[in-house]
């Protein structure tokens, strides 16, 4: 049912009847008499306006007088701990400067662990510098860079060959000094970026003490300087480090432990005392 007449110039009581009326009959919806596709007027309507958000100009940003430039962030300055050990230690003009470059070098974590900085032992000037691996815990707590058994056993090997640390002569003398001035835990041994910064350090110390010969005892010794593994089939060869006869030989505390190896390093002497008597 519809309706042609204008509904405005109706009074507004007939339209309530006439409405009245189509609820009577059953109309339930009004709907128009030509079908209106919603979907196209939807996509109309999205496409007009994305035409005025495209042609719309963009706000301006508020002006802010008197307003800071943001912060700038700080360059990271990247820092390769080798390059710093190796002006720290060329830049130490005695065996004194040395020492307090090495404590102060601030890229080593191992000293935040130790109680004591153990530099040397003995009387620098010696024709004997013997390097030694890092001292342990026991050596830590103690300040000495052998102890108890060790000791006696170290002290008992160089008199045998008619040296010591104590002699007063430099000719009878030996000069002793870790590889590192402080312990490495266990489980970083193996860990080459512990020993790598550290080699100059070491390779000044040897320049600075001007030993005839030295003696490399320990294997983290051996591969620092040496760059090889295997301390027990290098035993007893001669090579050269910074120009210096170099003997390779067992630390004390591996002696102890195998009673076995004292044979070996007894040969390993009696070569030194070759050399030194020749």
């Amino acid at each position: 049912m519809s309706f042609d007449a204008d509904l405005s110039t109706l009074d507004p009581r007939v339209i309530e009847a006439l409405l009245s009326l189509q609820g009577d009959a059953g109309v339930d919806e009004c709907i128009d008499e030509a079908p209106v596709d919603r979907f196209a007027a939807f996509e109309a309507q999205k496409e007009a306006a994305a035409q005025r958000a495209a042609s719309a100009p963009a706000p301006a940003a508020p002006e802010r007088r008197g307003a800071a430039s943001p912060p700038q962030m700080p360059e990271v300055i990247r820092v390769d701990p080798l390059v710093e050990a190796r002006k720290a230690a060329s830049g130490a003009a005695d065996l004194a400067a040395l020492s307090e470059a090495m404590q102060s070098f601030p890229h080593s974590d191992l000293k935040r662990g130790a109680r004591n900085f153990l530099f040397s032992q003995g009387r620098a000037g010696s024709r004997v510098m013997w390097i030694t691996d890092p001292p342990g815990p026991a050596e830590d707590r103690a300040g000495q860079i052998f102890v108890g058994p060790v000791a006696g056993l170290f002290g008992k090997m160089l008199a045998a060959i008619g040296l010591s640390p104590e002699a007063p002569d430099l000719q009878k003398a030996v000069y002793v000094a870790p590889f590192l001035p402080w312990p490495v835990p266990a489980a970083r041994t193996q860990d080459p970026d512990v020993a790598a910064m550290m080699v100059p350090f070491l390779r000044r110390h040897i320049e600075l003490a001007a030993p005839d010969f030295v003696v490399l005892a320990g294997p983290m010794v051996v591969q620092a300087l040496l760059s090889k593994s295997g301390l027990l089939s290098l035993r007893g060869s001669w090579t050269e480090v910074m120009g210096r006869p170099a003997l390779v030989s067992l630390p004390p505390g591996m002696l102890i432990q195998n009673t076995y190896l004292k044979r070996g390093s007894w040969e390993d002497l009696l070569s030194l005392k070759a050399r030194l008597d020749a």
